[in-house]
């Protein structure tokens, strides 16, 4: 399989809920107002120790757009996705950046979010950004 090389990022973390592997820094968040199925989720500038899977579009509350799962490089839990493509003029800022499930992920203080009983069903994405 070949060894593992982690990034080791400094600062206020947040990390992968499962191992613990930092993904990403609180000085890249980008917005809070993201959605997912099962609650809150932040859109990341940049994220660290993931890979991307495979592309798919995606209808989202913002439209349609391509998106890629993204997976911890530790552990492989599915931790969000990245965009790829935005099909609308308004949401090209998006593209190249990572949205981090806030359920799946552990705060800079080692806080859980516990899965909110209001989260949406149908596809992830912001009510506003």
């Amino acid at each position: 399989m070949g060894r593992l090389f982690v990034v080791t990022l400094e600062g206020k973390i947040y990390s992968c809920k499962y191992c613990g592997v930092h993904l990403a820094v609180s000085d890249d968040i980008l917005s809070k107002s993201f959605h997912c199925r099962y609650g809150r989720a932040y859109l990341f500038s940049k994220v660290a120790n993931v890979t991307v899977g495979e592309t798919e579009e995606r209808m989202m509350t913002t439209g349609k757009h391509i998106v890629a799962d993204i997976f911890c490089v530790q552990c492989g839990s599915n931790v969000g996705w990245k965009y790829e493509t935005a099909h609308e003029k308004s949401q090209k800022y998006k593209e190249g950046k990572s949205v981090l499930e806030r359920f799946k992920i552990l705060g800079p203080d080692g806080s859980n979010y516990l899965v909110s009983h209001e989260a949406h069903i149908g596809g992830s994405d912001a009510d506003d950004a």
